[in-house]
């Protein structure tokens, strides 16, 4: 058989399969993420029947869902938004870092991953996942809860923090002097401070550049900069994701509404892909092992990031059952923890190990953290009417 059919084959097979596990996610009520990873596990290296005849294409594909997923994230914040939930959450943002990304550092320790690999699992361990949580809130009726704001401004810094976070890493997995990895860092702030005030002062500008009446024009013009500027960003070692989700911050307005709405397809659609990539080359065999590990860091970080929304819910004035509903959302971790590990593991500095257990991990906290929001609220009731005097009457 002709090598182009075989990968016209696979990848129609691979699309229709994540329709299926799509649509068992929905059924189900959790995040799709679990099923797409497990479902590269399934047919990568090591699987049941391994796929050989669409790397080209997976592996950009995959890349451009990164830079999707960060885009539209970016999207969703204006520039006065940020700097309203930098200003509000940076204490809560402090204690988040110090709290889950510990627990990921000294597992990276312990396996002797070295200073590499620490970093690698500290990321992944304490950024939760946006995309999970927001969609969890919004099927839940929560999104107009007094905690909510407090939810949403943690995520806020996490996600400025991974602004940081990023180009600090891609400098140490490309193996620059330190002199390097500072110009690196400088680089990216100096990005940041221009993006946010470009976006405050002249963000019509922006939004005018990509925008356009003709939807076709308006998407080519909209996908066209966000692959430009990831890659003119990758470029000066910051980071092509950091740079989509500046490029997203930097649009606003109805022009940011309007590319949320046309880019969601494809981000869906790619980052699916970005997903099953990284299960395909994740090795099932190498899971086992580190599985101990991964369910240890779940339980940890579980109640770390329940500690960390509890306390900033609380800061604000917020009711015991507001701190519970804070803290469970926060849980989920997803799709920032598999772009971390899977630069740490494609760059060679740290063995697949690292993917399996992040693989691992992902899959446990993409399942508990939905259910952890969803039980919370009945849970927390039932333990108060226990504790009160009318409870036990």
């Amino acid at each position: 058989m002709h090598e182009t059919t075989i990968s016209l084959i696979e990848l129609g097979a691979v699309f229709f399969g994540l329709g299926i596990l799509g649509r068992l996610a929905w059924r189900i009520g959790i995040s799709p993420i679990p099923l797409y990873l497990i479902g590269g596990l399934a047919f990568g290296h090591g699987g049941l029947i391994p796929l050989t005849g669409i790397d080209a294409f997976t592996d950009l594909a995959s890349e451009i869902g990164v830079v999707l997923l960060l885009l539209l994230l970016g999207l969703e914040y204006s520039a006065a938004e940020l700097m309203t939930g930098l200003r509000r959450s940076w204490m809560a943002g402090v204690v988040d870092i110090v709290l889950n990304a510990l627990p990921g550092a000294l597992v990276g320790l312990i396996l002797g991953w070295g200073p590499v690999g620490m970093l690698a699992m500290a990321g992944v361990t304490y950024i939760s996942s946006s995309g999970i949580i927001a969609k969890v809130l919004g099927d839940l009726g929560r999104l107009g809860n007094r905690e909510t704001p407090v939810v949403l401004s943690v995520l806020v810094f996490e996600d400025l923090a991974m602004a940081v976070y990023l180009p600090i890493l891609t400098a140490v997995l490309a193996g620059v002097s330190f002199v390097g990895g500072l110009t690196a860092v400088g680089i990216s702030l100096a990005a940041i401070t221009v993006v946010l005030v470009v976006a405050l002062k002249f963000g019509r500008y922006v939004s005018a550049i990509v925008d356009s009446p003709d939807p076709e024009v308006f998407l080519l013009r909209v996908l066209g900069a966000a692959l430009l500027v990831a890659g003119l960003a990758s470029q000066l070692q910051v980071s092509a994701a950091v740079g989509a989700f500046l490029l997203g911050i930097a649009i606003s307005g109805s022009t940011a509404e309007n590319a949320t709405r046309m880019l969601e397809p494809l981000r869906d659609l790619f980052a699916a892909v970005f997903f099953v990539v990284f299960g395909l080359n994740t090795d099932p065999s190498a899971m086992p092992p580190v599985l101990g590990w991964a369910v240890a860091l779940a339980v940890v970080t579980t109640l770390t990031k329940v500690a960390t929304g509890w306390w900033a819910a609380r800061r604000q004035g917020i009711g015991p059952m507001g701190q519970a509903r804070a803290g469970a959302a926060l849980v989920a971790r997803g799709e920032f923890s598999i772009v971390i590990a899977g630069l740490t593991v494609s760059s060679g500095a740290v063995d697949n190990r690292m993917a399996a257990l992040a693989t691992a991990y992902v899959l446990l906290m993409a399942i508990l953290g939905p259910v952890a929001a969803r039980v919370v609220e009945p849970l927390a009731r039932a333990a108060r009417n226990r504790l009160s005097p009318a409870g036990s009457a």
